[in-house]
């Protein structure tokens, strides 16, 4: 593991606001940021960003690793029309899969943090099928990065939970190894007992400590029901600012005087929505709900694994995707895309001393443009990665890889 640099000054950073400024940093952490043409602390070493634009290290808050079938051949889709189809399909394609997740997974990793991406939730499947075999791989996958990225791991029952007897052992199993968060999966669509499965995941939570991420692709009437399950479970078990549901497509399915009572019930237990803003489906209306002190943040979800080809890990692109989702042009409008990928989705996640303040990790990105709109719309790859305090990856790769 290679030591940060004791002293380091990036000079003539462009922030979003046009203002030039000088980050000095020591020890891995952000000791002061200071006008440009301002002094370098005595000894450090300096790099000029030459007016690139600085913003913070981006935040995948939801992906899933190992699914992926990243530097495979390629697999066209072969899934049936239905959510089970494609979970089952899944289990068909991975069990064909010779490459192991430690490989499959470290090269989208490494991919994902030369795009700026420092902070990850992953969620990883546990079933009977597989048992514990992709926690455990993931977990090694974390220790071999640890210097490079923050990984949070979600046990996540994508088969089904009450309806594959044993995944809330292996899940509590997962728990206990070391997984920070309890998952969950369309309480009423897939495990057609919304009350048990709901008690068991929070037992969970409660029994470990833990927060939840549930996901929720139920649609209408019957998903807000479910989501006003979770907050009272969320509002009885003492666990505000600890819960996540993650797609939820069923808010965007009714006028905003409908979910607005919801939404500030929401604001108010501090639970989260995350969104990959996807095109073929509902979403949630993230301004009104925004507006209303919902926290929502966005993630890549499945990247080129058996569901789709699609993703590409780069967490301005989905930031860009949910702008271009609601044609948002205007510069507070962006302001709040990039928002989903940096500041709300630390915050939904649980990320202490997150963003560019003195004192904090000295972690960052600064790219070849003057302009956060550029950022958005260009998202270029020759963008420069800092990781406490060192720089880790530039134009698109990690400096020093760590495959093979």
């Amino acid at each position: 593991m290679e030591k940060p640099l004791s002293k380091i000054s990036y000079r003539n950073l462009r922030r979003i606001d046009g203002d030039l400024v000088n980050i000095d940093c020591a020890d891995g952490r952000i000791a002061a940021i200071v006008p440009a043409g301002s002094a370098a602390a005595s000894g450090a070493e300096m790099i000029d960003a030459k007016g690139q634009l600085l913003l913070p290290a981006l935040v995948e808050s939801h992906v899933h690793l190992d699914k992926t079938l990243w530097g495979q051949p390629y697999r066209a889709n072969s899934a049936g029309p239905m959510l089970k189809d494609y979970i089952d399909n899944e289990r068909r394609v991975l069990r064909k899969v010779k490459a192991p997740i430690a490989v499959r997974s470290a090269a989208l990793l490494e991919h994902c943090i030369a795009r700026g991406s420092l902070y990850i939730r992953c969620h990883i499947d546990v079933a009977p099928d597989i048992g514990l075999s992709h926690v455990e791989g993931m977990l090694a996958l974390r220790e071999k990065y640890r210097d490079l990225v923050d990984m949070q791991f979600v046990a996540f029952p994508q088969t089904g939970m009450l309806i594959q007897p044993g995944t809330v052992e292996l899940m509590d199993k997962a728990l206990a190894m070391g997984v920070e968060t309890v998952g969950g999966l369309d309480p009423a669509g897939i495990d057609r007992d919304p009350i048990a499965h709901l008690t068991a995941i929070f037992d969970l939570a409660e029994k470990h400590g833990k927060g939840l991420d549930i996901h929720l692709h139920d649609r209408g009437e019957l998903g807000l029901w479910q989501i006003e399950r979770i907050a009272d479970f969320t509002q009885a078990r003492g666990l505000k600012e600890k819960v996540i549901i993650s797609h939820a497509y069923c808010l965007g399915m009714f006028p905003h005087a409908r979910i607005e009572k919801l939404g500030q019930r929401l604001a108010d237990l501090g639970i989260s929505l995350m969104t990959s803003a996807p095109a073929d489906t509902h979403v949630p209306p993230v301004a009104f709900l925004k507006s209303i002190g919902v926290n929502i943040c966005c993630g890549s979800d499945g990247i080129r694994d058996a569901w789709s080809p699609f993703g590409n890990g780069d967490m301005l692109e989905r930031a860009w995707l949910l702008a271009f989702r609601f044609d948002w042009s205007k510069e507070e409008e962006l302001q709040s895309a990039l928002d989903s990928a940096t500041g709300a989705a630390a915050k939904a996640i649980g990320l202490a001393q997150y963003g560019l303040k003195a004192g904090h990790a000295a972690d960052f990105i600064y790219l070849p443009v003057e302009a956060l709109g550029d950022a958005l719309g260009q998202r270029p790859h020759n963008r420069n990665v800092v990781r406490h305090g060192r720089l880790v990856a530039q134009d698109g790769a990690l400096l020093k890889s760590r495959l093979g």
